[in-house]
């Protein structure tokens, strides 16, 4: 089951930490490509026993910062970011998504 909260200071429309989603307005619960790209992350976060999941987001986007040198192009090339988004309109996405399907967006 997923919790919704609303944070009104959150830098972004929402953020998944599981079993929270955070969001910055209450509509947003409505929003279901919002939801369900935070869904996607919620599924990244379980098969990576979590702790690994922010650890490997946080070194991919610090990487990618210092290769692109741009916050907005560092968050959207973390290979986690590029799974949900590829695949947020997909409603239906996560009853066929296969384990560890984000790292198949690790560029070499």
């Amino acid at each position: 089951m997923t919790v919704f909260i609303t944070v009104r200071k959150l830098p972004a429309a929402a953020m998944a930490i599981y079993p929270f989603i955070l969001l910055k307005r209450k509509e947003y619960k409505n929003d279901l490509i919002l939801v369900n790209h935070e869904k996607i992350h919620h599924r990244q976060q379980i098969e990576l026993l979590f702790i690994p999941f922010y650890v490997l987001y946080l070194l991919n986007y610090v990487v990618n910062l210092l290769r692109f040198k741009s916050h907005d192009k560092a968050y959207l090339n973390i290979f986690f970011e590029q799974e949900a988004f590829a695949n947020e309109h997909n409603l239906s996405y996560l009853k066929t998504r296969k384990a560890f399907a984000s790292f198949k967006g690790i560029k070499h």
